[in-house]
C-alpha cells in the first residue's frame, strides 16, 4: 500500500524540479512562437493543444524521459504547426485540410435546418447566441454563422456583394 501513495523523496524532487523547468521551457517556447499558437481553437490546434500536454505529462512523470528531449518534443510540435499554418495562409488545398468552413446556419429569419443537422447546432443554442448578443427579435437578426472554432457569430446588418462578411461561409446564401 505504501508504493500507491509514496515511493521515495527522490522522485517527488524530480517531478517538482522537471515540471518547472518544463512549464518554463513550454512558456518561452510559446511566447517565442507567436500569437499564431495560442489563438482560438480549431481542430487542428486542438491537436496541437492535446500533444503539449500529453507531452508535459510524460515529462513530468516518466523517469525515461530527459528535459532536454521533452523541449526538443515542444519544439518539434511548435515547428510542425508554424509550418501547418505557414502553408494554410498560402495554399487553399491545405487551408482547407487544416481548417474548417464557416457554416451558415440562419439566413433573414430562416433556420436552415440541413445545415444545422450537420453542424451539430439546435435552434435553442441558435437563439442563445442571439441573446448573448442582446438582441430580442429575431426580424434584427440578418444571419448566424458558425465559425470554424465552432463559436456563433450574430450578423444583424448583412452586407451584399464584395462587402458581404459571408464570402466564405458556406453553403452560399440561399
Amino acid at each position: 500500500m505504501e508504493h500507491i501513495l509514496f515511493n521515495n523523496w527522490d522522485t517527488v524532487i524530480r517531478t517538482l524540479i522537471i515540471g518547472v523547468l518544463a512549464y518554463v521551457v513550454l512558456i518561452i517556447q510559446l511566447r517565442i512562437s507567436g500569437k499564431r499558437t495560442l489563438t482560438k481553437m480549431n481542430s487542428f490546434d486542438f491537436v496541437v493543444t492535446v500533444a503539449f500536454g500529453s507531452t508535459l505529462a510524460t515529462i513530468l512523470l516518466s523517469k525515461d524521459v530527459a528535459l532536454a528531449e521533452g523541449a526538443t518534443a515542444f519544439a518539434l510540435l511548435i515547428i510542425l504547426q508554424y509550418i501547418i499554418t505557414w502553408l494554410s495562409v498560402r495554399s487553399n488545398a491545405v487551408q482547407q485540410l487544416v481548417k474548417a468552413t464557416p457554416t451558415l446556419l440562419l439566413y433573414k429569419g430562416r433556420f436552415l435546418d440541413d445545415e444545422m443537422k450537420k453542424a451539430r447546432v439546435t435552434r435553442e443554442e441558435i437563439l442563445a447566441a442571439i441573446r448573448t448578443q442582446g438582441i430580442g427579435d429575431m426580424s434584427k437578426v440578418d444571419a448566424v454563422v458558425m465559425e470554424t472554432e465552432g463559436s456563433l457569430s450574430v450578423i444583424k446588418d448583412l452586407a451584399t456583394g464584395e462587402n458581404s462578411v459571408l464570402q466564405y461561409v458556406k453553403p452560399e446564401r440561399p
